[in-house]
């Protein structure tokens, strides 16, 4: 297995050395993608001086800030392009802990999503509001009830993709750039056919940096969430999909 981690950055200096640190030493199936969008503080700069440390660590960089899903599709084009069997997503803010890559990787054996989740037995967050802890459940009780999707941390933006996924989903298509992407892209594989599971994480708030999370980013989310609802999102196109490593199974 060769797994590309693909990190989004915008002003992440405080945090970049280290998460790298940490990451690059995790797990030999590893190799990291920073997708920089022309931080002004320095980041990729920082990140071109570790990789002359590390040949596993490249650097992706835009001119300019276009928003996380668009961040995302580049890096997954990227790892694609070039082979990889599976693309992570991970911030770089070290809210979601390094140590718990290979758990992703290990979980892709019986699945095709992996999400790193707060909410089921074993995960939690650490250094949040007991307003920003019920937010977030309400938001992902609100998702899982309005379109029937069976994952408990829909939100989750730490995730593994095995490449069949990414391949199919036409990722031209998803129209979310902000908070819902990680929503949309678990609801589309869910209806595709994929099979999505759940590993324990603890999620720490961000030690470093300013959030870039805005009140207009989750009503918007909701809005869309609420518009797939009404208009079929609750339908599997199909109840699984050719390519899912399930049917690999059956078919050995």
């Amino acid at each position: 297995m060769r797994a590309l981690v693909v990190v989004p950055t915008y002003n992440e200096a405080k945090s970049i050395v280290d998460l790298l640190n940490r990451t690059l030493h995790i797990d030999p199936r590893v190799e990291v993608l920073v997708v920089d969008d022309g931080s002004p503080d320095g980041t990729a700069q920082l990140v071109k001086a570790t990789m002359a440390e590390h040949r596993c660590l490249h650097l992706l960089e835009r001119t300019e800030k276009q928003g996380l899903g668009m961040a995302y599709r580049a890096g997954f084009d990227w790892g694609l392009a070039r082979g990889y069997d599976v693309l992570v997503e991970m911030d770089a803010d070290l809210s979601h802990p390094p140590e718990r890559i290979p758990a992703l990787l290990d979980g892709l054996g019986n699945a095709d999503v992996v999400i790193g989740s707060r909410y089921v037995p074993g995960g939690k967050t650490v250094n949040w509001s007991w307003s920003r802890a019920a937010l977030s459940r309400a938001g992902n009780g609100y998702v899982r009830l309005a379109l029937g999707l069976p994952v408990h941390d829909v939100t989750a933006g730490f995730r593994a993709y095995r490449r069949a996924v990414l391949r199919s989903l036409a990722m031209e298509t998803i129209q979310s750039n902000g908070y819902c992407f990680q929503v949309e892209m678990a609801h589309r594989a869910w209806q595709e056919g994929f099979r999505i599971t759940e590993t324990p994480i603890t999620f720490t708030d961000r030690v470093a940096g300013e959030s870039k999370m805005q009140g207009q980013i989750v009503v918007e989310a909701l809005a869309r969430v609420t518009r797939w609802a009404v208009t079929g999102g609750r339908r599997r196109t199909r109840a699984q999909h050719p390519a899912s490593v399930i049917g690999r199974f059956i078919a050995e």
